[in-house]
């Protein structure tokens, strides 16, 4: 199946899961979980919140951040990859001049 985010409209979220700033997405959705590409602006972030019924999978793809899942804060770059499994609470920030552009894989369990 081919995903084919060049033909979907962006989605814009002010304040996701309780953050701040503009958090701005793509996504597509099926009964398995998500596959989303998103932006965060330069200071927004994603509010903390816990993965109640999927595993949560974050790829850097572009920018600085900061996550924090169950009180471990971990830097953001390019190229590597947060993970958040099922049960577990954490938040996103963008901590740089750029976005934070994030390939997000969201697995339903």
């Amino acid at each position: 199946m081919l995903i084919d985010f060049n033909a979907q409209q962006e989605k814009i979220f002010e304040g996701m899961n309780g953050g701040e700033g503009i958090v701005s997405a793509k996504m597509f959705v099926n009964s398995s979980g998500k596959v989303i590409i998103s932006r965060l602006k330069p200071g927004a972030y994603i509010g903390l919140h816990t993965q109640a019924t999927s595993n949560d999978i974050n790829f850097v793809v572009s920018g600085e951040g900061l996550a924090v899942c169950d009180s471990h804060e971990e830097i953001l770059t390019p190229g590597v990859c947060h993970y958040c499994p099922k049960g577990s609470s954490h938040m996103i920030r963008n901590t740089g001049h750029d976005d934070l552009v994030l390939y997000t894989v969201v697995q339903e369990l």
